[in-house]
């Protein structure tokens, strides 16, 4: 009789040492047990994250709406319905959305390249970068990095209209649609905006590639996601 109790002791704390030194990975919830085979409930439970909304009149009311930040759910789980983990908080998604004026026209689209005629010939746009320095086409390249839309083509614009910095959404029916930057201007966009054309010019490595770079085109779609800086 007494041994009978003995061993019901020793088994007793044998179940109680496994479930204490139970492991979860909460990669697909796995349970390692080295001691032995047991069965366990466990039930994650997903906090779904909210969204947050940014409203910025910077930003045309017809503008693509920009995630900022992404959301993530929080994640928590009960063990056997009775331990309570907290795993992770949620964080939410952080949302722009533009209440400016609207952006959407439709116009002319060419290419030229650093060597076009009147152009610096070294490349240098004629708008400085956000942080105020010279972009150069043939030294730092036809795309610049934004700070919210990444690498964008560079685009020669009327600056009265399209001031410096303005982020444009650009599809010409040829090219795969492609986010732009103006950076540049030039004598014959600053003319044709005064005549109520749009007209704006994708950078090339040179004139020559500009011609058969697939640009243009009298039915291009502009559609602004940003006005300047």
């Amino acid at each position: 009789m007494t041994k009978k109790v003995k061993y019901s002791l020793v088994l007793s704390i044998i179940v109680m040492v496994t479930i204490v030194t139970v492991t979860i990975l909460n990669t697909g919830t796995t349970i390692y047990n080295n001691v032995g085979d047991m069965t366990a409930t466990i039930i994650n439970e997903v906090e779904p994250y909210d969204t947050d909304y940014v409203y910025n009149d910077s930003i045309p009311s017809t503008a693509d709406k920009l995630v900022l930040e992404e959301g993530v759910n929080g994640l928590d789980y009960t063990y056997d319905g009775l331990v309570y983990v907290h795993l992770s908080d949620k964080k939410n998604e952080v949302v722009q959305v533009g209440t400016g004026r609207e952006g959407e026209y439709s116009g002319r689209l060419t290419g030229y390249g650093p060597d076009c005629p009147g152009c610096s010939k070294v490349g240098n746009v004629a708008c400085r970068t956000k942080s105020g320095t010279n972009h150069s086409l043939i030294n730092d390249g036809l795309y610049y990095r934004d700070d919210l839309y990444g690498d964008v083509r560079i685009l020669a614009a009327d600056n009265g209209a399209f001031p410096c910095g303005t982020i444009v959404k650009v599809n010409n029916g040829s090219l795969k649609e492609f986010y732009g930057i103006v950076l540049d201007s030039g004598s014959t966009m600053r003319n044709a905006w005064s005549e109520g054309v749009v007209w704006m010019d994708l950078a090339f490595s040179s004139q020559a590639e500009a011609r058969t770079g697939g640009a243009t085109s009298s039915n291009t779609k502009f559609s602004v996601q940003r006005w300047g800086w």
